[in-house]
Protein backbone atom coordinates (compact mmCIF):
# COMPACT_ATOMS: atom_id res chain seq x y z
CA UNK A 1 0.00 0.00 0.00
CA UNK A 2 2.59 2.30 0.62
CA UNK A 3 4.84 2.08 -2.02
CA UNK A 4 1.78 2.50 -4.73
CA UNK A 5 1.10 5.77 -2.66
CA UNK A 6 5.07 6.48 -3.59
CA UNK A 7 5.15 5.33 -6.83
CA UNK A 8 2.33 8.13 -7.12
CA UNK A 9 3.94 10.72 -5.41
CA UNK A 10 6.98 10.42 -7.63
CA UNK A 11 4.88 10.18 -10.67
CA UNK A 12 3.40 13.53 -9.66
CA UNK A 13 6.60 14.80 -8.61
CA UNK A 14 8.13 14.33 -12.23
CA UNK A 15 4.61 15.14 -13.85
CA UNK A 16 4.76 18.88 -12.30
CA UNK A 17 8.47 19.15 -12.60
CA UNK A 18 8.38 18.37 -16.29
CA UNK A 19 5.66 21.13 -16.65
CA UNK A 20 7.23 23.47 -14.85
CA UNK A 21 10.53 22.60 -16.80
CA UNK A 22 8.61 22.56 -20.58
CA UNK A 23 7.17 26.12 -19.51
CA UNK A 24 10.52 27.80 -18.66
CA UNK A 25 11.68 26.47 -21.75
CA UNK A 26 9.31 27.67 -23.99
CA UNK A 27 9.39 31.07 -22.02
CA UNK A 28 13.09 31.69 -22.66
CA UNK A 29 12.55 30.94 -26.58
CA UNK A 30 9.79 33.07 -27.14
CA UNK A 31 11.98 35.59 -25.09
CA UNK A 32 14.80 35.31 -26.93
CA UNK A 33 12.84 35.30 -30.14
CA UNK A 34 11.15 38.44 -28.57
CA UNK A 35 14.62 40.16 -28.43
CA UNK A 36 16.17 39.44 -31.71
CA UNK A 37 13.20 40.98 -33.41
CA UNK A 38 13.14 44.06 -31.34
CA UNK A 39 16.89 44.47 -31.41
CA UNK A 40 16.28 44.14 -34.92
CA UNK A 41 13.64 46.40 -35.34
CA UNK A 42 15.66 49.05 -33.19
CA UNK A 43 18.58 48.99 -35.33
CA UNK A 44 16.44 49.84 -38.88
CA UNK A 45 15.48 52.90 -36.61
CA UNK A 46 18.86 53.68 -35.48
CA UNK A 47 20.04 54.05 -38.72
CA UNK A 48 17.05 55.71 -40.50
CA UNK A 49 17.57 58.77 -37.90
CA UNK A 50 19.14 61.50 -39.18
CA UNK A 51 22.47 62.70 -37.65
CA UNK A 52 21.36 66.25 -35.63
CA UNK A 53 21.09 69.67 -37.51
CA UNK A 54 22.24 72.82 -36.33
CA UNK A 55 19.06 73.59 -35.35
CA UNK A 56 19.21 71.06 -32.48
CA UNK A 57 21.88 73.53 -30.16
CA UNK A 58 21.46 75.29 -27.20
CA UNK A 59 22.13 79.14 -27.31
CA UNK A 60 24.97 79.78 -24.85
CA UNK A 61 22.16 81.80 -22.39
CA UNK A 62 19.31 78.56 -21.82
CA UNK A 63 22.37 76.21 -21.77
CA UNK A 64 24.02 78.47 -18.29
CA UNK A 65 20.30 78.60 -17.25
CA UNK A 66 19.59 74.83 -16.87
CA UNK A 67 22.90 74.10 -15.88
CA UNK A 68 22.35 77.01 -12.78
CA UNK A 69 19.22 74.84 -12.04
CA UNK A 70 20.89 71.10 -12.17
CA UNK A 71 23.60 72.79 -9.36
CA UNK A 72 20.71 74.56 -7.25
CA UNK A 73 18.59 70.76 -7.88
CA UNK A 74 22.02 68.92 -6.17
CA UNK A 75 22.39 71.52 -3.60
CA UNK A 76 25.51 72.95 -4.87
CA UNK A 77 24.50 76.81 -5.02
Amino acid sequence: MDSILIAQGLDLMLYGMGTVFTFLTVLVVITSTMSALVNRIATEDVVATSAPSADDTVEPRLATVIQAAIDQHRGRK
